[in-house]
C-alpha cells in the first residue's frame, strides 16, 4: 500500500505573500526614512569608491567577456565600466562590501543592508536608460531611495527574530531575499511575479558562512553579498521572461527551505514591515571594523590615550599581565579569535587583532589589515595577552529593540597590580542614539571617499546634489550615475 502525496498547488507561503505585499503597496511616509537613505547612499558610495584602491578588489571588475560593449548598460561608480545589469550589480555590490566598512544591522542574524544598492542601483541605471532610449521617462533617484528603504525592511525585519548563522547560512541569503524582491518591483513586475521570484530566492542554493569563520575566513566574505544581489537580478529577470515560481518552497514538507534548512523551524517575526530598519541602521564612520568591535575599538583609542606610553613597545608589553575585554554574546561567536591570522578579511573579523591596533596608534584604517601592518610584532604580542569575557547585560541590551546596544569595554591589567580604567562604550557613533554627532563625520567620510577618485570640482559637484534632498530625488538615476563615472 502506497501513500500519495496531493499534487494540488497550494496557496503561496504567507512570507512570500508578505513581502510581496509590502513591496506594492506600503507607502513610505517617513522622512526620517528617506534622509537616512539619502546618507546611507553617500555612505555606501563612498565606501566603494574606497575599495576601489585594493587591487584584490578591482580584478574583480569588469565584464565577464573583456571588452564587451552593453547598448544602455549600468555604469560602475568610479570606473569606465558600463555592463549588464546582473554583472554591475556583482561589481557595486562587493565594492561596497570590500572593506567592511558599509552599515550594519545586528539582531538574531546579522548583516549590511546596504549590500542590497548593487542590485537596486544597477537595475535602476540599465532601466532608466533603456527606458529614455525607447522615448518613455527615465526613473528618479527617489525611487531608489524607496527601494534602499524597503530592502533594508526586508532583509532587517526577517533577521529580527531568525538566526541563519546558528544554521550555518551565511547572512547574504537576505540580501537575495530583499533585492529579488525591491528589483522585481523596480522592473515592472506585478505582485504575483514578485512572489513567483522570491520563492526562486528561498530555494536557490545558498551560500555557507566558511568563508567568515576561522581556519577558513578569506576575501569570499567581501564579494558574497555582490554575488547574491546580483543573483537576485538574474532571478527577477528570470521570472520576468514567465519563469515559474514555487509557492511552498518554504512550508513544502522535506523539500522546502524550512525542513532543508531551517531545522524544520518556521520564521517568527518581531514587527510587520515598515521603515524601522532604516531608521535605526547602524553606520560605520569612524573606521573600518566588524561592527561587533566598533565599541571595543573605540574604547581602545580611549586608552591608548591614556595608558598608549606603557604598551609601545615589545618590553613594555611584556609587563602586562592581561587585557579583558568584556563584550555580548554574539562578539564571541564571531570575531573572538586566538592564534595565526593570514589575511585581511582573517584580520577585520579578529576583536583582539582590531583592539591592539587601536591601543598601540589611537586610529584604525583598512590598510592596517594589509601584511605590511599586521607584520608588527607588537599586535600579536597585546594579543596573547587579551581575553573576551562575555557580559550578561551588554547582551540582554544587544537584543532589546528599544536599545540596541552593542557594548564593549576594555581594560589593561599590569604584572605590578596596576590597573588602567576601564572604559566601557555602549553606542557606536554610528547609532540612532548618536546620529546628531555621527551625521557630520559621515559626510567628511563621504568628502574624502569622493576625493580618491575625482577632481575636486566634481567630488563638490556630486556632494552638493546628495545634500539638497528634493534636488536629488528629482534627478534622473542616470544622470546621477554619470557623475560618478570617471
Amino acid at each position: 500500500m502506497s501513500a500519495h502525496t496531493s499534487n494540488v498547488r497550494p496557496e503561496p507561503d504567507q512570507v512570500l505573500v508578505d513581502i510581496a505585499d509590502y513591496v506594492c503597496d506600503y507607502e513610505i511616509k517617513s522622512a526620517e526614512a528617506y534622509d537616512t537613505a539619502r546618507y546611507c547612499l553617500m555612505d555606501t558610495l563612498g565606501c566603494g569608491l574606497e575599495a576601489l584602491s585594493y587591487p584584490a578588489c578591482t580584478k574583480l571588475l569588469g565584464p565577464i567577456v573583456p571588452d564587451t560593449v552593453v547598448l544602455n548598460g549600468a555604469r560602475v561608480p568610479g570606473t569606465q565600466f558600463q555592463l549588464d545589469p546582473v554583472k554591475a550589480a556583482f561589481d557595486i555590490g562587493a565594492m561596497v562590501r570590500w572593506l567592511d566598512f558599509n552599515d550594519t544591522w545586528l539582531a538574531a542574524e546579522w548583516g549590511h543592508p546596504s549590500d542590497n544598492l548593487g542590485g537596486i542601483l544597477a537595475t535602476a541605471d540599465w532601466l532608466s536608460r533603456t527606458r529614455v532610449a525607447h522615448g518613455k521617462p527615465a526613473l528618479t533617484m527617489k525611487n531608489v531611495l524607496t527601494a534602499m528603504i524597503k530592502a533594508h525592511e526586508i532583509q532587517g525585519v526577517l533577521a529580527l527574530e531568525n538566526s541563519f548563522n546558528r544554521v550555518g547560512l551565511d547572512h547574504v541569503i537576505l540580501v537575495k531575499i530583499a533585492s529579488t524582491a525591491v528589483v522585481t518591483k523596480l522592473l515592472g513586475g506585478s505582485r504575483d511575479e514578485i512572489i513567483d521570484a522570491v520563492s526562486n530566492a528561498w530555494i536557490d542554493g545558498q551560500a555557507l558562512r566558511t568563508y567568515r569563520h576561522s581556519p577558513n575566513t578569506g576575501p569570499r566574505k567581501s564579494w558574497a553579498a555582490g554575488d547574491a544581489t546580483s543573483r537576485a537580478v538574474r532571478l527577477a529577470l528570470m521570472t520576468l521572461k514567465g519563469e515559474m515560481g514555487y509557492p511552498s518552497a518554504l512550508t513544502a514538507k522535506t523539500w522546502g527551505f524550512y525542513d532543508v534548512l531551517f531545522k524544520g523551524n518556521a520564521f517568527k517575526f518581531q514587527r510587520p514591515y515598515g521603515s524601522y530598519v532604516m531608521e535605526q541602521i547602524l553606520f560605520k564612520i569612524s573606521f573600518p571594523a566588524e561592527f561587533h568591535s566598533q565599541t571595543a575599538v573605540e574604547a581602545a583609542f580611549q586608552l591608548h590615550a591614556k595608558a598608549g606610553d606603557r604598551l609601545d613597545t615589545l618590553e613594555k608589553i611584556a609587563q602586562i599581565d592581561k587585557i579583558v575585554i568584556t563584550t555580548h554574546e554574539s562578539a564571541i561567536r564571531i570575531i573572538d579569535k586566538k592564534g595565526p591570522l593570514h589575511n585581511p578579511a582573517d584580520r577585520d573579523h579578529c576583536i583582539q587583532y582590531m583592539a591592539a591596533v587601536g591601543l598601540l596608534k589611537g586610529h584604525l584604517t583598512a590598510a592596517d589589515y594589509e601584511d605590511a601592518a599586521a607584520a608588527d610584532p607588537r599586535i600579536d604580542a597585546l594579543r596573547d595577552k587579551m581575553e573576551c569575557v562575555e557580559n550578561p547585560q551588554y547582551t540582554r541590551d544587544y537584543l532589546d529593540p528599544e536599545k540596541r546596544s552593542i557594548a564593549n569595554a576594555l581594560q589593561i591589567f599590569f604584572r605590578d597590580g596596576t590597573q588602567s580604567e576601564n572604559i566601557a562604550v555602549e553606542y557606536p557613533i554610528g547609532h540612532r542614539r548618536r546620529r546628531a554627532e555621527g551625521i557630520p563625520e559621515l559626510v567628511k567620510k563621504f568628502r574624502v571617499n569622493l576625493a580618491r577618485r575625482f577632481p575636486a570640482k566634481q567630488s563638490n559637484a556630486i556632494l552638493g546634489l546628495c545634500m539638497d534632498t528634493k534636488r536629488l530625488e528629482a534627478t534622473t538615476v542616470n544622470e546621477f550615475m554619470d557623475m560618478l563615472a570617471i
